[in-house]
């Protein structure tokens, strides 16, 4: 297996800002869910950093709003990423789920270098989570990177986070739900997740790791294996997140692939009727959905 060699970025960001929340500091970069375009930051002021490659592709019935995951991309420190998904079953209640997902997302941008967070991803969701007004819920990750390379990672949910070195993947999270397709999610309900019930996670990283962030949308349709093969091919984070992006975007709607998330659900009963199993045929097929990957390499300086 080839090892990914993926050489620094420059400075610039090409994200922006929600419309609707103000930038309140210069080193938080906020991506709005409709930002399709590759965004690359690295900071340079702490032993090791991050340098960033984002790349989103809404649902296809949803791209006119941009889809329902929000991220954003943060250089305080050694730098910092999160991914909220907005949960689509409150469309059903005439809410737009985009809408909390985009406010969590651009509070917790807010907080992050504030004194009570101190680097620590659980109580910068809960902060976000308290402030946050809309009606909805999302599933909720963030990962935090400390100077001496020490990454703080906190989970609600079903987004995830993979962490490659030498062409293997060492650190992965795993979802939390509370049935199939029914994952842990903060929530503007009373009944709901919080940040207590995150799951937490440390990992020591080094130079030239590579961590891949991402929705469901992401992992419900690329293989561990797809990911290593994918950003082993690319020499720059932003492309390398595109080709991911991509990839889950074309298995998703593959109604013949054999993706993670059918197999998953034939694993929990779910499955083709029974006169069609004779026939040898089984439940295949990708998961339309949004989809947001953050392809992040840990540069020093």
């Amino acid at each position: 297996m080839a090892v990914p060699i993926i050489r620094p970025c420059s400075i610039s960001l090409s994200h922006r800002l929600f419309s609707q929340w103000p930038k309140k500091r210069n080193w938080v970069s906020c991506c709005a869910p409709s930002e399709s375009t590759p965004a690359r930051s690295e900071v340079q002021r702490s032993e090791v950093s991050f340098c960033i490659g984002t790349h989103l592709i809404p649902h296809p019935k949803k791209v006119d709003k941009g889809g329902e995951d929000a991220f954003f991309v943060s250089s305080y420190n050694g730098g910092v990423i999160a991914v909220a998904d907005g949960v689509s079953g409150w469309a059903e209640q005439n809410v737009d789920p985009s809408l909390f997902s985009r406010e969590l997302m651009a509070h917790a941008s807010d907080f992050v270098g504030d004194e009570e967070v101190n680097y620590d991803p659980q109580i910068l969701m809960r902060k976000a989570h308290a402030v946050t007004s809309s009606r909805g819920s999302a599933t909720v990750i963030v990962a935090m990177l400390e100077r001496n390379g020490t990454l703080k990672i906190a989970n609600v949910g079903d987004c995830g986070l993979r962490v490659i070195r030498k062409g293997q993947i060492i650190f992965s999270t795993f979802p939390q739900e509370h049935y199939f397709d029914c994952p842990y999610q903060l929530s503007s309900e009373v009944v709901g997740q919080t940040y207590i019930d995150a799951t937490m996670s440390s990992v020591q990283l080094t130079e030239g790791d590579i961590i891949v962030m991402g929705s469901d949308g992401l992992f419900d349709n690329i293989f561990n294996s797809e990911i290593i093969s994918t950003v082993s091919k690319y020499s720059e984070v932003a492309e390398a997140a595109k080709a991911l992006a991509s990839l889950a975007h074309n298995h998703s709607t593959d109604s013949s692939f054999d993706s993670p998330y059918s197999l998953e659900a034939r694993t929990r009963g779910y499955d083709v009727p029974w006169w069609k199993k004779i026939a040898g045929i089984k439940l295949t097929g990708g998961k339309l959905d949004d989809i947001t990957v953050i392809v992040g390499q840990v540069v020093s300086g």
